[in-house]
């Protein structure tokens, strides 16, 4: 079975952003993630009425919440997955804080709260489990990144089991080189970088609705287990008209089970 898998930071609901709010946009971004055919789509970012507005759009979609405790002023990291394509064994907001099954907590000097969300999924016709994460790290200091990639570590060894192949994806606001990343290395050695593996150069995935940023680099990531076959990733640079659907690329992988 093959599956395509998208993270896409899709910029919170800022009617300061004129031309660029998120009521300007949100149909380009359906239309454009949606041309991929994708199973599933990991969005950062997003608060509750705008992913529950943007769960509308996507009508053979379903948003993973049921375990979800929504504070509305709270940004999240979500799943949505293709209907009738996965069974769903179990999922959880986690924040990356002291407290971790503290719902809005936060520490380390971050700027405010930040959390994975994880899922344990089974697609149909396989007999492979998945642990996928989604999360989204402080955009300020390196300090505060690297706690919480502790708490992010220290918890998915928590809730994996041996039979689950892990996919860990978000916007890490760091790049491929830094300490962070090192840190899931080690913690998770069968993790492949599934841009590595395709891309030789390096890109930047924000580009602040300028399609461009010369001096970034690329934050978003979707790591996943070796044992996996990552058939393809690349960023989508679409717009139309001039007009980016978020002030990130989205990030698309192609993985064969």
């Amino acid at each position: 079975m093959n599956l395509v898998l998208i993270s896409s930071n899709i910029r919170f609901d800022n009617p300061e952003d004129g031309a660029n709010a998120w009521s300007y946009r949100r149909d380009l971004l359906k239309d454009i993630l949606l041309s991929h055919d994708p199973h599933i789509i990991a969005t950062q970012e997003g608060r509750k009425n705008q992913l529950k507005d943007f769960a509308g759009l996507l009508n053979h979609f379903e948003i993973i919440d049921n375990h979800r405790d929504w504070i509305n002023e709270r940004m999240y990291p979500s799943f949505f997955i293709k209907k009738n394509n996965f069974n769903v064994l179990s999922s959880n907001d986690l924040w990356l804080s002291e407290t971790p099954h503290l719902a809005g907590s936060f520490s380390f000097g971050s700027a405010f709260p930040r959390l994975m969300t994880w899922m344990h999924v089974r697609p149909h016709h396989t007999n492979q489990d998945l642990l996928i994460v989604n999360t989204h790290l402080d955009h300020i200091q390196p300090h505060t990144r690297m706690e919480q990639t502790k708490v992010l570590t220290q918890e998915i060894i928590k809730i994996k089991n041996q039979n689950s192949k892990l996919i860990i994806m978000g916007d890490f606001n760091d790049s491929p080189q830094s300490d962070i990343r090192d840190y899931l290395n080690k913690s998770f050695p069968d993790l492949n970088d599934s841009w590595g593996l395709h891309n030789k150069a390096e890109e930047s995935s924000h580009h602040s609705f300028r399609g461009e940023n010369l001096n970034g680099s690329r934050i978003d990531w979707i790591l996943a287990d070796k044992g996996l076959t990552i058939e393809e990733c690349f960023l989508e640079k679409r717009s139309v008209d001039g007009k980016y659907p978020s002030d990130h690329f989205p990030v698309i992988c192609k993985i064969k089970l």
